[in-house]
């Protein structure tokens, strides 16, 4: 299983803005079938140059799915997140393949 993960820093100026934008572009990246959850999440560490950091991580389907959505998806949904927010916004990307998950008592928490 392959996560794609996808961490931005977030100029304080546009912050609320982008926040609410990214949760509606999360629901457009899930609808392309490539992936099969998404956690939006705050990196708990104070950036030396400002700003708010996240992280968003996509479950992928599998590895062959995600090439699909770099071939298929990932150029549009990249440019419309630099129309609206152009430099505020500074993001990159990893992949994260997936080795074992462990449950405690098998509930997730």
């Amino acid at each position: 299983m392959i996560i794609y993960n996808v961490t931005s820093n977030i100029d304080e100026t546009i912050h609320v803005e982008w926040l609410t934008w990214i949760k509606e572009h999360i629901p457009q990246v899930l609808a392309t079938g490539h992936f099969t959850e998404a956690k939006l999440t705050r990196v708990l560490v104070k950036e030396d140059l400002g700003g708010m950091t996240y992280s968003i991580q996509y479950r992928a389907k599998s590895r062959e799915a995600l090439d699909a959505y770099y071939k298929n998806n990932a150029e549009i949904l990249r440019q419309e997140a630099i129309k609206h927010f152009g430099d505020q916004v500074l993001s990159f990307r990893t992949e994260l393949e997936i080795i074992d998950e462990y449950k405690v008592n098998g509930i997730d928490n």
